[in-house]
Formats: C-alpha cells, sequence, structure tokens
C-alpha cells in the first residue's frame, strides 16, 4: 500500500509440497490447486479484493518472485528494488533482527507450504517460534469441512486441504500449536453484528476500508449464489483477536488434544485431521469464545487511532511510480546539487 515496506510482504508458492516440478518450481501437479474456484468467489475476487482493489493506490512493486539469475532467472531484472521478496527471505528478514530472548509468534489462515519450508531449510529456527496458530480447521468429522469444490472430501477444511504435506510437516515438528477449529469460527457469522459493531462516528482509515470490504461481502451473499461460502471468512479475524485482543472480554476455553493429519495422495481422504490418541501430536483447541466480545473487541481494536497508521502522500509516491528508475538516475545526475541558500533549495528524487 503506497509503496511502503513498514511491514515485509513475502510471496509464497502456489503448488503444495512435492507438486510443482523440480527444474521449474511455477509449474507442476494442480491436484490440490485446483480446488480453487478461478473465477466468482475464488481467484478472480482474491487478487482483486472483490473489486475493492481499484479504488486503492497502486504500488509499483510486482509480485514476481524469480526475476533475478540469484533466485532461479534466466537473466536479471531490470528493476531488482521493486522485485517481490519470497516468504522464506521475509523469514531471514525477521530472525535477524530478534534477539535470543524474543520469539516470535505465528499466525496462519493458509495453507502451511511457506511455514513448512521454513521448518525444512532449518531445524533451528523453530527454536524462535514460542506459538503457531492455526485457523480455520476441522478435526475428527464432528463437523461438515469447506471443501464445496470437492465433494467426495466431506470432512477436510480448505487449507488442510490445499497442502495436506505441508500441514503434516509442521505438526511433527513439535511446535507449540494451537488449534481454532471451523465449529469455533462458526460462531462469528453475523455480517449485521459485524457491520453494526464498526458504525462508530470517528472511525480509522482502517476501519473504513474494513467496513466497506464486508459491505460488499455482506451483498455479494445475500444476492449471488456463488459467493454463499463467503460467511465463513467473518471467523478469519479469531485468529488476530486470540492473539491481540482482551481475553477478559473474549473468554477463550482451551483443551488439550492430540491429533494427525492424513497426506496420502488421496483427494476423498487428504487435510482431514483426526484424533489419535496413541500416535497423534499434542495440541491446544479452542472450544468457544464469547461472540459479541469478539465483535466488540474487533471494532475497538480497528478504531483506535494509537494503532491507525500515518498514510502519506499519494501524489508523492505517484511521481515516484511513473518515473522509471533509469530517468530518475539520470536527473540525478545532471542536476546541481543543492544550494546551501535555503530559498534556492530544489532537488530532484
Amino acid at each position: 500500500m503506497m509503496g511502503r515496506d513498514d511491514i515485509p510482504v513475502g510471496l509464497g508458492d502456489m503448488l503444495a509440497l512435492n507438486q510443482s516440478d523440480p527444474t521449474s518450481p511455477s509449474v507442476g501437479d494442480c491436484l490440490y490447486a485446483k480446488a480453487i474456484p478461478q473465477g466468482c468467489g475464488g481467484f478472480l475476487d482474491s487478487d482483486t479484493l472483490y473489486g475493492l482493489a481499484r479504488d486503492l493506490p497502486r504500488s509499483a512493486r510486482r509480485y514476481i518472485a524469480e526475476t533475478s539469475v540469484a533466485h532461479g532467472a534466466p537473466s536479471n531484472t531490470d528493476s531488482p528494488g521493486l522485485r517481490q521478496p519470497l516468504a522464506l527471505e521475509v523469514w531471514q528478514h525477521v530472525t535477524k533482527s530478534v534477539s535470543e530472548v524474543s520469539k516470535i509468534t505465528v499466525l496462519t489462515n493458509g495453507p502451511l507450504t511457506s511455514l513448512a519450508k521454513i521448518i525444512s531449510s532449518d531445524k533451528n529456527l523453530t527454536s524462535l517460534i514460542k506459538l503457531t496458530l492455526w485457523e480455520d480447521i476441522n478435526i475428527n468429522k464432528s463437523d461438515r469441512g469447506n471443501i464445496f469444490t470437492v465433494p467426495s472430501n466431506a470432512y477436510a477444511e480448505f487449507n488442510m486441504f490445499l497442502d495436506p504435506l505441508a500441514a503434516k510437516t509442521v505438526l511433527e515438528s513439535g511446535l507449540n500449536i494451537t488449534i481454532i477449529p471451523l465449529a469455533t469460527q462458526r460462531n462469528l457469522t453475523s455480517f449485521e453484528m459485524m457491520l453494526n459493531s464498526l458504525n462508530s462516528t470517528d472511525r480509522t482509515p482502517e476501519s473504513q476500508f474494513v467496513h466497506q470490504l464486508l459491505a460488499r461481502l455482506h451483498a455479494l451473499h445475500q444476492d449471488h449464489r456463488s459467493y454463499k461460502h463467503v460467511g465463513m471468512f467473518l471467523g478469519e479475524v479469531l485468529g488476530a483477536m486470540v492473539l491481540g485482543g482482551d481475553h477478559a472480554v473474549l473468554k477463550p476455553k482451551l483443551r488439550d488434544e492430540q491429533v494427525k493429519v492424513i497426506a496420502e495422495g488421496s483427494e476423498s481422504k487428504d487435510g482431514q485431521i483426526l484424533i489419535d490418541k496413541l500416535h497423534g501430536r499434542r495440541v491446544k483447541i479452542l472450544e468457544s469464545i464469547d461472540s459479541r466480545g469478539c465483535y466488540e473487541s474487533f471494532a475497538s481494536n480497528l478504531n483506535d487511532k494509537r494503532q491507525s497508521a500515518v498514510i502519506g502522500s499519494f501524489e508523492e509516491q505517484r511521481k515516484k511510480w511513473i518515473t522509471s528508475p533509469s530517468r530518475t538516475l539520470r536527473r540525478k545526475k545532471q542536476t546541481t546539487p543543492p544550494s546551501r541558500t535555503l530559498r534556492k533549495k530544489k532537488w530532484i528524487t
């Protein structure tokens, strides 16, 4: 947003573990990825943020990972400064800035491919992780899953299905894991309550944006058959609330359990998480939470001006984006250094 890099964003893999071609990682088997719809309610909407992306400033950064020889491309890019970093690179950058006494908390609300690759790259890195919080999990066939495009797999959750081997890798890594199951998330499915909680006379830009996004999802959910599943997205905020919210308001209830992940290469079973008292890995499961307290906590955090970002000048960013790097460099070379006199001070950036 606005061409700023306050928070580094890394690009993950499109394909699941062991699904990409060894010689060309950008292509491979789409056994799991093909379950995601291409049009409405799928990639089209996620890439355009349900149409809201057209109203946001466009950054010059490009979501292309391999754009240099050092990262596997056949040639170097003309604009290496615009290259989107990989998720593993962001992790390495973050871990370098973490002190020996500090720990990292990981919140996942998608496939666990990137986290599994981080664990596989260096087993010692897991010592820096304090807690891993999994969202959108269905456990032991207690409830139906949410893979609406694969009818034969009725009990798996979409993100676990998209990379079951990665989920198994993370589960067996020995990390401290807390699971937020679908059954708990489904207690937060009221668009009306969420939107009402965000109605405030003095809102932050973040709160206004989230209100716009949820209002659009609510309208699509009511009017179009292709969007009947978007109600489950409201539960996505639960992980953030558990990590950053006031537990006295949320009243979370946890229990210990031993579970395993099925990753056998079968579309009808992969991604399912089952309770296994003998061979399963111990995790904590969020059984319940105060839904009204969650709505109120979510709104109050978004409307907290102390946490609101300082938005820079869009015009300043736009000038940088429309000027090619070579042209900017040429101008700098031709420009006389600034005068010490404040009245004559001019400098092209």
